[in-house]
């Protein structure tokens, strides 16, 4: 199997693009979107990499994909694969799996969004629920892996994983050269690091003035505070919960934050409104529907965290699973009565 040390090695270009041919047969490559609207509301030209469109959902299918295709052809081959996520690393690597002919076992806090355990359930997985407040996610997957005999697939802190979901960043630079776009900033949304990490990677080696930026929530802006700070820092284990459930890492990896700390301009949040706001206009406006962690690059530049006016940027919307009910609350006005609302959606209060 890949040792400890090669999982633990940054990805350099050459990992990126070796990982585009290993996935191609698989991911989807997604588009990269334009909107005059959406252009006239920032002032600039503004694209859209669309990753909500992606196999399971979500960006995390590349990662995944990549890193099992490499354990399935180690030898000895894995009895199993094991994972712990909220919900879209869990698709991707439940996914993966079952597309490589191996059983996975999926560790997922029991407060994850439903539509995300039934969709991990749908594709096969086992699934085994913990108390994110009150257990140790690793420690349950150690457990089970003690038990089951698996290979775990980390979901962000791995080269592997890393490299795969840098193929995101390959496309996107190469989709935006040839729409005539010369990019001045990627916004990325940010939680342990691998989307953002792997990303970084591609786009300096492919345009290395174009800037990166993180996006969190606020409150889970451990990456943003890392990298001005200069060293890994925890969220408080007291920040109250954000409805983006997939960006809930208490801190970027190690592998990571070496990454980004070299490749990245700086971290930027946004809040809970701002996140509805956006996935809002996604949905009337570029008709996409993303889910909170999936919008905070698009609300970062809807609401003025990074100048737009007369520049040229890129964001990636990195996931569309959301549940009806936070999908609802989005397109629900605060004052509570629901405009434009969605068959179903009459109950939901802003």
């Amino acid at each position: 199997m890949p040792d400890v040390e090669s999982a633990a090695r940054a990805p350099v270009l050459a990992d990126i693009e070796a990982a585009a041919e290993r996935i191609k047969d698989r991911a989807l490559l997604t588009p990269l979107i334009e909107n005059p609207a959406l252009n006239e509301a920032v002032g600039g030209r503004v694209f859209v990499k669309a990753e909500t469109l992606q196999r399971t959902g979500s960006f995390k299918f590349r990662g995944a994909y990549n890193k099992i295709k490499l354990l399935a052809a180690a030898h000895p081959r894995p009895r199993s694969i094991v994972a712990f996520s909220s919900g879209n690393h869990a698709q991707g690597v439940a996914a993966a799996a079952s597309l490589l002919g191996l059983p996975s076992i999926i560790v997922m806090p029991a407060d994850a969004p439903a539509i995300k355990i039934a969709n991990t359930k749908a594709l096969g997985a086992e699934i085994r629920l913990y108390d994110r407040y009150g257990e140790d996610r690793e420690a349950v997957a150690a457990a089970v892996m003690n038990e089951r005999g698996g290979a775990l697939v980390r979901p962000f802190d791995d080269s592997g994983v890393i490299a795969g979901q840098g193929t995101a960043g390959l496309e996107l630079i190469r989709q935006a050269r040839a729409a005539g776009a010369t990019l001045d900033a990627v916004l990325v949304p940010c939680s342990g690091g691998g989307l953002a990490s792997g990303i970084a990677i591609a786009v300096n080696a492919l345009s290395p003035a174009t800037a990166i930026h993180t996006v969190e929530p606020e409150g889970f802006d451990d990456t943003a505070r890392s990298l001005r700070s200069g060293r890994i820092v925890a969220n408080e284990t007291t920040t109250k919960p954000t409805i983006c459930d997939a960006l809930m890492s208490a801190s970027p990896g190690v592998l990571t934050f070496s990454i980004l700390q070299r490749l990245a301009e700086g971290g930027l949040a946004v809040g809970d409104a701002e996140v509805f706001a956006a996935m809002e206009f996604a949905f009337r406006v570029l008709k996409l529907v993303v889910e909170p962690g999936g919008a905070v690059a698009l609300a970062a530049v809807l609401h003025g965290k990074i100048p737009c006016q007369g520049r040229t940027l890129a964001v990636v919307c990195s996931g569309g699973n959301v549940d009806e009910t936070t999908f609802c609350r989005a397109l629900t006005p605060r004052g509570g009565r629901a405009s434009g609302r969605l068959e179903g959606c009459g109950a939901v209060a802003g």
